[in-house]
């Protein structure tokens, strides 16, 4: 039914709560659960360090894919916030629609393939399982190349 990001962003999929109503007080209700953990993987992931700095830098931002593209929007929105340069959205599967929207949006954004009909990003995995915080952890410990 949408997404949220940092900076207290919240971005609805208007099409799939015109499919389903569902209430405004139980989508608060998720958003406030989901803040939550959302500010637990920040503290968990980041520790002390600070956001990092991409105010007149170019960002890429990378997914496993696009269906609805809330997330991505999501995440979009708090970047700009942020003032970069630009963003650049990358993915290696999309909706068609989904990229079209972003482009229409005014976003960069690269989509390797946009099957037809899409139904899933999950279906072009072999193993599309949940990354788990033992594993943030392990990839955020693993020196920076540059």
């Amino acid at each position: 039914m949408g997404a949220i990001a940092s900076g207290g962003v919240r971005v609805m999929n208007r099409d799939v709560l015109g499919w389903v109503p569902i209430p405004q007080k139980l989508i608060d209700q998720v958003a406030v659960r989901e803040q939550e953990e959302l500010e637990r993987r920040e503290r968990e992931y980041r520790g002390s360090r600070p956001p990092i700095d991409v105010r007149d830098k170019t960002v890429i931002v990378v997914d496993d894919g696009l269906a609805t593209g809330s997330t991505m929007r999501a995440a979009v929105a708090a970047l700009r916030k942020m003032q970069p340069r630009a963003i650049i959205v990358a993915v290696p599967v999309a909706a068609t629609q989904t990229c079209d929207e972003f482009r229409d949006e005014g976003v960069d954004i690269v989509c390797l393939r946009t099957p037809e009909p899409f139904q899933a990003v999950g279906l072009w995995y072999d193993d599309f399982s949940q990354t788990t915080d033992e594993e943030v952890h392990e990839l955020l410990q693993q020196p920076a190349h540059d």
